[in-house]
């Protein structure tokens, strides 16, 4: 079942096509997991977030406790709970500029620091800017599951969107790569002309080359997670329906072109064959549908039946934890 092969990651992702159930699979399994005794972090990606109202209660854009050991099942592991944020894309580019403005008016000359300003205005809108400063939140969020959580679960937002973030580090990579070899040429080039003087200038390039390591290093580390299998998975939720299984096909094979695992597949909100002729008809087409699936994604694919109510709260969200399967610490 799909608890069973995360058991062992660090690092999971769910997505899939917008409106598919993304969220309750991912609080689902998150909430699963801390019932076996892990310490689960769960993020949501998704400019339009859905944790607070599911778990019906605030959650912000920092760790909120959302289950602890009083909330899980009878005999759960007593060190379990979950934790969730909601990366807030406002908040975080505003906080992504901040830190670069910081930045660069301690690298750069005084006279540089008014267009600088200006540059960085124009940047706020510009395209990139929003996925860079979240991708940054991604790496955080994995950077402080490694130091004090078991598992990160991120609910991400609709999956063209998350193809973008997860194709990002690699890129940004290889653009700081390319900033540092600049770098050392204009050092080598500075030398030249300064001889032995200029202290003050050598400290400024010293400290802009730690600023491009330190973000190359965290973007690589990012990546090597993200594309390793003992650490991370990707889960793609959707529905037996023609528009997200055609979207589903063409995210495996982008996610797998990325050199990320789709772990499993979940066929979330089955229609049942005995409620009547129209759910029995649908169901039939269902069936179609996956099987098409199955034929072109080699992946475990798991059903979850349509459930009855809200989904809303512990409760019901452990309700689906069960039909995810039970999973041992």
């Amino acid at each position: 079942m799909l608890l069973d092969l995360l058991t062992s990651r660090r690092v999971v992702f769910v997505g899939g096509k917008g409106g598919v159930g993304k969220t309750s699979i991912a609080a689902a399994l998150a909430l699963g997991r801390a019932r076996a005794g892990a310490r689960v972090l769960l993020v949501s990606t998704d400019p339009a977030h859905n944790l607070g109202h599911l778990w019906d209660r605030p959650v912000g854009d920092e760790p909120t406790r959302l289950a602890g050991p009083g909330d899980l099942a009878p005999g759960a592991g007593t060190a379990g709970h979950v934790d969730g944020l909601e990366i807030d894309p406002e908040r975080t580019v505003e906080q992504h500029l901040s830190a670069v403005a910081g930045t660069m008016r301690r690298l750069l000359p005084e006279r540089m620091h008014a267009p600088a300003a200006r540059h960085l205005e124009l940047a706020r809108l510009a395209p990139g800017t929003h996925e860079s400063a979240v991708l940054e939140r991604i790496a955080e969020a994995v950077e402080l599951g490694e130091e004090a959580y078991d598992l990160v679960v991120f609910d991400t937002a609709p999956s063209g969107h998350t193809l973008r973030l997860l194709a990002l580090p690699e890129q940004l990579a290889s653009w700081t790569e390319a900033l540092l070899a600049n770098r050392d040429r204009s050092e080598r080039f500075g030398a030249a002309v300064r001889g032995l003087g200029g202290g003050e200038h050598r400290d400024r390039d010293a400290d802009l080359r730690r600023v491009l390591l330190r973000r190359r290093n965290r973007f690589s580390r990012l990546r090597k997670v993200v594309t390793d299998p003992a650490q991370a998975g990707f889960v793609v939720v959707l529905t037996a329906e023609l528009l997200p299984i055609a979207e589903t096909m063409e995210v495996y094979e982008k996610l797998t072109g990325l050199g990320v695992e789709v772990t499993a597949l979940v066929a979330n909100r089955r229609s049942p064959a005995d409620a009547g002729e129209v759910l029995a008809r649908r169901r039939g087409q269902e069936d179609q549908h996956l099987v098409r699936l199955r034929q072109q994604v080699d992946v475990p694919l798991l059903e979850v039946p349509l459930l009855p109510g809200d989904l809303v709260g512990t409760q019901a969200l452990a309700a689906l934890a069960d039909l995810l399967g039970p999973s041992s610490s």
